[in-house]
């Protein structure tokens, strides 16, 4: 294997060479694009009258993904600071009070006393709304801060010795006077050199018979060093910290994995990472023992002691035999609840039902009581009140969901079941539960006349139009309350400020119109603008776009996002060149497969991994392109993944080609992760390409025998199932110029850099024209700038020279 720590280009000519480049930079035209400005993002409280907009720059540096990084059980963390390496920072914010209809009129007030050069994360708001809470990294450490909302203020709560290795260091007092946080021990041991520490004996793992059939994670422990690491790294004490900024130690130190008080504030769940420790599976799944403790930090419920949990059942649905998900109960003060699996956590077990919730009151001295029993694995639940709640569950292998009524106060009365759906079938979509806070500040159903309410997409044959529903549990019936009727903008519905006086909150796009927030009263018709974004991407506002539909050979319809250059004009009989850009999805059922769920109306977002910006470079571009994969009844969709494959691409390029835009020999193909792994495919197996372009993809499927993306079968199951979808092993038949692209530190399961790299040189092998690109530091999603404009640079690069240029 090559190890690459510059930007090292390995490159198929005439004469094979290894060649070192520097960063490039893409057109103006796409660059442009990239260095825009970014909207802040936005919060807003549960009464709807605080905005937050968090402001930040689009891309790290490089110089920031090169700070110091520890990989260890499945965390990435900067073992100077104590946050995760890759964690995204915000640099400045500002308030907006919304006042009334000249809330879009209203500037928003910049927040006073942040620190200089700001690096902001973990924003939480406190229970009373009044606060929010947030870290700041500096050079050396992470430091709490505490924003009030209402006069703009900021100020710093602690120094910089907080742990947020684990994720969010503070926990909110359900009185909002005071916050848990995770702070570093003192006097702690020194961190071990791995690469210089002289071992001390081999690294030894042992089966023991058991089938433990896990996915190929990454960043795992490979040591007693990388043991000794973790748990110096994750080791914190607890600290009460008031609002003044007085603190006191609540419990020794630890490995605290999760905290959650309950609502009323009297007891706090803990769990806490234990030994032995694992070299298979991330630290989630690490041995760990989760007790409910007072205010004072005594424990006074041991509620789970778990196993080391390495081995599972075969099959995406399984999962633990032991005791999952504990939280506390929303709409009680201080009660409990959790699942456990009554297949024993196997899916191959036949069991009229896969599990049961259970829940425990305080003062947590009695029995346990059952609420519900799921008859697919239970997703979540959503509380409402004592005598209402529902619960949601699914089950992968048929994609089947159901939703469920249930009385938490008698577990005796039979839930009632209020969906039973496919949940690939957007067009039968009921919406999510809409929410709202309770006295206790804690997320429920929003409820009226214990009716609740739904928030849809709108997916539908005619297109999309996004709606609100009131369900009746008893009648079992739904009152549509709004429907968006926009053709020429997008809504989304966000969420519910007051759903009695009819207050949502919306966010409005169009192709060429930001995508700004609006507060719409469904009952009176009213719509308040909020914010007013300016378009940053101005350069593809006359960008033509369309949603075509088209169908496979086999009968089943397709869809696509079809963009056509600014002033193109189809009279001309100019034939463009053509970007095709996809991702396949698995489907059991052709009905779900051919829904069409492309919206013309949505914003050109020119995202770094968009295809978006060839369009300025004379390239019609086919974006969201379907690729199903169907497979029904005993058939599994992987079966016939090249033939369906295959047949997407001609179908897409046939239909573009009927519409009389494109030259057909000019087509390239390009695609990210899973999309890569596409590519690769389609240029092996069919002469409809004249390039490809595959970003941090997997090529040989034997690299991940336990399963990948919906393949539930493992290699020794269907092994000409994964001999014949690896691009590996067909790499003899490549002929079409590929462009490989991959980042060095790729943390996704399955797609290792030595995917890209082994295949690279099995292509260079065969004498097949390709070309590799390792980006420095990068993980499977690509955050450095400079990485990307050279990514950019690359990627057109490739297409000018073999798409564009010539057939």
């Amino acid at each position: 294997m090559i190890r690459i720590f510059t930007c090292f280009y390995l490159v198929i000519c005439p004469a094979m060479s290894l060649a070192a480049l520097n960063y490039q930079q893409p057109v103006d035209e796409i660059r442009s694009l990239i260095e825009a400005p970014l909207a802040p993002q936005v919060r807003i409280d549960s009464r709807g009258e605080q905005l937050l907009l968090l402001y930040r720059d689009p891309y790290k540096t490089i110089a920031e993904l090169s700070e110091p990084e520890l990989r260890l059980g499945g965390l990435r963390v900067n073992p100077v600071t104590n946050i995760g390496s890759r964690t995204r920072y915000y640099n400045d914010l500002a308030v907006k009070r919304l006042q009334g209809e000249s809330d879009n009129d209203t500037p928003a007030s910049p927040v006073v006393g942040l620190p200089a050069s700001a690096r902001l994360a973990y924003f939480s708001w406190s229970p009373d709304e009044r606060f929010i809470s947030f870290t700041h990294t500096t050079d050396t450490g992470v430091e709490i801060w505490l924003l009030e909302v209402r006069s703009h203020r900021a100020r710093r709560l602690s120094l910089g010795s907080v742990n947020a290795n684990l994720g969010n260091p503070v926990t909110w007092s359900a009185d909002s006077q005071s916050l848990l946080v995770t702070l570093l021990p003192a006097n702690q041991s020194e961190l071990i050199e791995t690469d210089t520490a002289v071992p001390t004996g081999p690294t030894v793992s042992d089966s023991d018979g058991a089938k433990a059939q896990n996915r190929t994670y990454q960043d795992l422990l490979k040591s007693p060093a990388d043991e000794q690491n973790f748990e110096r790294l994750v080791r914190s004490e607890i600290y009460r910290i008031d609002l003044k900024g007085s603190s006191k130690r609540w419990l020794a130190a630890d490995l605290y994995q999760d905290i959650e008080i309950s609502p009323d504030g009297h007891y706090v769940l803990v769990t806490r990472i234990k030994r032995p420790f694992s070299y298979l599976v991330p630290f989630y799944r690490f041995a760990s023992q989760t007790d409910i403790l007072t205010q004072s930090g005594e424990v006074v419920k041991l509620l789970l002691d778990k196993p080391l949990d390495e081995v599972r059942p075969k099959g995406f649905m399984a999962t633990t035999k032991q005791k999952r998900d504990f939280h506390w109960r929303a709409d009680h003060a201080a009660t409990i609840t959790w699942v456990k699996a009554l297949d024993g956590g196997d899916p191959a077990v036949d069991v009229d039902y896969r599990d049961e919730a259970f829940e425990l009151s305080a003062p947590f001295t009695g029995e346990h009581r059952s609420l519900v029993k799921t008859r697919n694995r239970l997703a979540v639940i959503h509380w409402g009140s004592d005598q209402l709640a529902v619960v949601e569950d699914f089950w992968f292998d048929n994609r089947n969901t159901k939703t469920y009524a249930f009385n938490p106060s008698d577990a005796t009365i039979p839930a009632s079941l209020i969906f039973d759906r496919n949940y690939q079938d957007r067009y039968s979509d009921p919406g999510r539960f809409v929410e709202s806070r309770n006295a206790l500040n804690q997320h429920v159903l929003a409820l009226e006349d214990g009716k609740a309410f739904l928030f849809g997409e709108g997916f539908s044959e005619k297109g999309q139009f996004p709606f609100v529903d009131q369900i009746d549990f008893v009648l079992g019936k739904r009152r549509r309350l709004y429907e968006s009727a926009y053709t020429n903008r997008l809504e989304r519905l966000v969420e519910g400020i007051n759903m009695q006086k009819g207050s949502i909150l919306v966010r409005l796009e169009s192709p060429a119109e930001y995508p700004n927030y609006y507060l719409r009263n469904i009952l009176s018709a009213t719509l308040q603008p909020i914010t007013s974004f300016a378009n940053p991407y101005s350069a593809l506002s006359d960008v033509h776009k369309e949603v075509i539909t088209y169908q496979r050979d086999d009968g089943l319809s397709l869809s696509a996002t079809l963009y056509l250059p600014a002033g193109y004009d189809p009279a001309s009989g100019k034939k463009l060149p053509l970007l095709v850009w996809a991702y396949p999805v698995e489907y059991k059922d052709k009905n779900s497969a051919g829904q069409n769920t492309s919206n013309a109306s949505e914003f050109n977002y020119p995202y770094y991994g968009s295809p978006i910006f060839w369009v300025t470079r004379g390239f019609a571009v086919l974006d969201d392109t379907a690729f199903p994969i169907v497979g029904e009844a005993d058939n599994e969709p992987n079966d016939s993944f090249r033939k369906q494959l295959v047949g997407n691409a001609k179908a897409a390029i046939d239909a573009v080609d009927q519409l009389g835009y494109i030259d057909r020999k000019r087509v390239a193909v390009g695609g990210h992760s899973y999309g890569a792994f596409m590519v690769a495919n389609l240029l092996s197996h069919s002469n409809l390409f004249a390039a490809g372009i595959a970003r941090s993809g997997a090529y040989n499927r034997t690299l991940t025998p336990f399963g990948f993306q919906r393949e539930e079968r493992s290699y020794w199951d269907a092994p000409e199932v994964y001999y014949g979808m690896s691009p590996f092993m067909h790499a003899d038949k490549m002929k079409t110029p590929l462009l490989l692209i991959h980042g060095a530190a790729d943390n996704n399961s399955g797609t290792y850099p030595m995917q890209s790299e082994r295949y690279f040189n099995a292509l260079k092998g065969l004498g097949a024209p390709a070309r590799l690109v390792i980006l420095p530091k990068e993980s499977h999603g690509y955050r450095g700038k400079e990485s990307i404009l050279h990514m950019l640079w690359e990627q057109d690069q490739w297409l000018q020279r073999y798409v564009k240029a010539s057939p």
